[in-house]
């Protein structure tokens, strides 16, 4: 996929590979710190509780509201450690500077969408 850019289009063209390859180097970042193949380990009721920091109770109370990502066997539950790490993460707020990046990756994307078929016109 071979594109001819002009002159003028060069600053863009390396300010947007630029920001692509800074966001590769997050992801891969990213993925390095992750466990590799790290078997899954599932907690009981208690266990989620000490886990999560919250009372068995409250445990219960968001399993019944569908809160909580949960397996249940017979009476049993059963909450994988991934899963609720992977919950708590889904709260995260994204700090300004991070909301301020997407933006201006979406504004470059819409951009380079606008340039392009403009050219194609």
């Amino acid at each position: 996929m071979e594109q001819n850019l002009t002159f003028d289009q060069l600053p863009l063209a390396v300010t947007m590979l630029t920001k692509e390859v800074s966001e590769l180097k997050t992801l891969l970042l990213d993925k390095r710190e992750q466990p590799i193949n790290q078997p899954e380990h599932f907690l009981s009721v208690q266990e989620a509780a000490k886990f999560l920091n919250l009372a068995v109770s409250t445990i219960y109370s968001k399993v019944s509201r569908n809160e909580l990502p949960v397996m249940k066997r017979g009476k049993r539950l059963f909450f994988s450690k991934n899963s609720l790490t992977e919950w708590i993460k889904g709260g995260l707020k994204k700090s300004n500077s991070e909301l301020e990046r997407e933006a201006e990756i979406f504004t470059n994307s819409y951009r380079s969408d606008l340039t392009s078929s403009h050219q194609n016109n």
